[in-house]
């Protein structure tokens, strides 16, 4: 089915996670009375932001929280999520408040998409989080992706080593070319994209997964 508008980042997340990137569990908060309900599903702490389309830049909208620790810090948090996301864009479209897990790590990556008008799509990886702008450590390869064209992207930045390794951590690796790969099938198949940012994508001993997510139409 041909994607028409850009998505938020729960049915971002939604998206990449069908085709296998790891996400961290998240659901959305439509009514602070769900929050006891939402506590059974995901155990606290948790992190809350606003949900919309119109705001992609969160923290600067002061539309996130964490960590959560309970059911009142809860609906506290909520509310001003709300009331910052109003002020900060009063005509955003709102569907409420995303609640997610709390996922620790030992490094911040950032995975990806871009579309370029005359090559097309290619596909990002490299350090995430607030190093993206800071370092510009990444590597790009022409959509369609091979397993030795994201081992590659893997192998040639210059902290690849971290990957086979760190002070007794073995992190894994093959989690990482599989979910470059799944980007690669996802732009294939839906050629009106034309920006898929996973930032950051938290690795930790024993896997990683996507905290954030955004797909541009």
């Amino acid at each position: 089915m041909k994607l028409t508008k850009t998505l938020d980042e729960l049915d971002s997340k939604r998206l990449v996670a069908s085709y296998g990137v790891p996400v961290a569990v998240t659901t959305m908060l439509a009514d602070p009375d769900e929050i006891s309900a939402v506590a059974r599903q995901i155990p606290f702490p948790w992190v809350m932001k606003i949900l919309s389309e119109d705001i992609l830049h969160k923290t600067d909208a002061g539309c996130v929280r964490l960590p959560v620790p309970d059911v009142g810090s809860a609906r506290a948090a909520a509310g001003e999520i709300l009331a910052n996301a109003r002020a900060y864009k009063p005509d955003a479209r709102i569907r409420g408040v995303l609640v997610q897990e709390m996922v620790d790590a030992d490094i911040e990556l950032i995975l990806g998409v871009n579309k370029d008008p005359q090559f097309g799509h290619t596909v990002v990886f490299g350090l995430g989080g607030i190093y993206v702008e800071m370092f510009k450590m990444v590597s790009l390869r022409l959509v369609p992706l091979t397993r030795y064209d994201a081992i590659q992207m893997i192998d040639e930045l210059p902290i690849a080593k971290i990957f086979d390794g760190m002070r007794g951590r073995h992190f894994d690796k093959e989690q990482l070319v599989d979910a470059l790969l799944a980007l690669s099938r996802l732009a294939e198949e839906h050629p009106e994209i034309s920006e898929i940012d996973v930032n950051p994508f938290l690795l930790r001993e024993g896997g990683g997964k996507a905290v954030d997510a955004v797909v541009v139409v």
